[in-house]
């Protein structure tokens, strides 16, 4: 085999699920022989429990005859190949399989929150933008509105910022003013005393104050009544509440995310939103970008979706095929990211092959009149210039410590740069 590879052997099920447990092994082989049939029920199972690999099987040309065999080689393996091996085909198959891997591979972006995996996945510059604007803003407990078209995860970044600050394990309180009737936006934000409306049989708090210590988000802001913005500007002016029918005000310590895709700088010229409730919210502002704009996110989220929608699958849809990649990748999202999650979750359940192509995803007229796709080779080294660079990138640059990254040895990793025209630090004392 070629040096680029590394090869770990397991004599049993057992010890492979110990090799296993190093994410960084995308790629496994297994071999089937006569003596093994005995085993297929376990190495099905143990297949299943680690489908998010690639896998080979290296197969006796007989045993492809066997209805069992074949299960396992359809539900399981990425290919197979029969004895006796041919070892620059294998190769290949090998190279293919990584890169298949590699593009399916999770990205890990460090998040400024408790260390726990970043909710907001994404590689484009405007999401790497966005992230460090969180980190900003989740430090103090002014107000903040995010902007952007509906579907680009406002909420998913309101909840960011609430995760990120110091309220963190305190009530996240998420209302929806646009989908609350105007008569009961008053009584669900505020709360209300027995009897001050036809049906209010009993004393009851608002989402306000429910959200004590922690934080309100207010969606679809720029919905909100005119009669119940003077409401929220003295709660935001005072941190006091006062329920409908009550003539006495609770203080409270709340702190607002409000967000919406209306441009409230129009509201505020056509009369349809307070300019002086506008300027209390717009203290610390950004803006979602949409999906269209965040070059490469689509296909990391796709994956991202497949990976947590993973009980909606069949056992036998291992991932995207790669031209459902391109046509995600080319497809505008008008509805963005939930857009992507409905087309994502509709594939899985109705894809009857091992992956689920444009048709799947109702995107084939994306894939019109564009050129070729790339070989998988392609992929697989671009897939490896990108690695590289990103290790190298989060540790700044310490090629010692990104090789351990990605789990190859220093002179691996020199190796690989040269292959893909990346400097490296002290690169030329390295002799081939």
């Amino acid at each position: 085999m070629t040096p680029d590879w590394e090869i770990l052997v397991a004599s049993s099920l057992g010890e492979a699920e110990t090799l296993l447990r190093d994410p960084s092994i995308m790629v496994g082989v297994f071999s089937l022989r006569p003596d093994s049939l005995e085993h297929l029920p376990a190495l099905g199972r143990f297949l299943q429990h680690h489908g998010t690999r690639e896998w080979l099987a290296l197969v006796e040309p007989d045993l492809l005859w066997d209805p069992r065999v074949r299960e396992i080689l359809r539900h399981w393996c990425y290919d197979f190949h029969s004895f006796p091996l041919d070892t620059p085909r294998l190769e290949v198959v090998l190279g293919h399989a990584f890169g298949m891997a590699a593009l399916l591979a999770q990205s890990s972006i460090p998040s400024c929150g408790s260390g726990e995996e970043d909710p907001l996945t994404g590689e484009s510059p405007s999401m790497e933008q966005v992230r460090r604007t969180i980190c900003k803003v989740a430090r103090v407990a002014a107000p903040v509105l995010i902007t952007g078209e509906s579907g680009t995860g406002k909420e998913l970044a309101a909840r960011a910022v609430h995760e990120a600050s110091p309220r963190a394990g305190k009530p996240f309180e998420a209302i929806n003013c646009a989908a609350v009737p105007a008569s009961l936006i008053q009584s669900e934000l505020f709360g209300h005393e027995r009897g001050a409306f036809t049906g209010a049989h009993r004393t009851r708090g608002g989402r306000v104050q429910a959200a004590h210590g922690g934080t309100l988000f207010l969606d679809e802001i720029g919905d909100l009544p005119l009669e119940v913005q003077a409401s929220l500007l003295r709660f935001l002016q005072n941190q006091t509440v006062q329920r409908v029918g009550s003539d006495h005000e609770d203080k409270v310590d709340v702190r607002v995310v409000a967000a919406t895709h209306v441009n409230l700088t129009d509201a505020v010229k056509e009369g349809r939103f307070r300019e002086d409730l506008f300027y209390r919210l717009d203290v610390l502002n950004f803006e979602m970008p949409p999906l269209r704009e965040r070059d490469g996110d689509g296909v990391l989220l796709a994956h991202h979706f497949f990976q947590a929608f993973a009980r909606d699958r069949s056992a036998r849809v291992k991932g995207f095929s790669a031209s459902a990649l391109e046509a995600i990748r080319r497809h505008p999202w008008p509805g963005n990211v939930r857009e992507l999650i409905n087309r994502v979750r509709r594939a899985m359940v109705l894809c009857e092959n091992r992956f689920i192509q444009p048709e799947d995803l109702g995107l084939e007229d994306a894939l019109e009149n564009t050129l070729p796709q790339a070989s998988l080779e392609a992929v697989r080294a671009e897939a490896e210039r990108k690695a590289i660079t990103r290790a190298l990138r989060t540790c700044e640059g310490n090629v010692s410590a990104a090789a351990r990254r990605l789990n190859v040895s220093r002179i691996t990793l020199y190796r690989l740069a040269r292959r893909h025209d990346i400097p490296l630090q002290g690169q030329t004392t390295v002799k081939s």
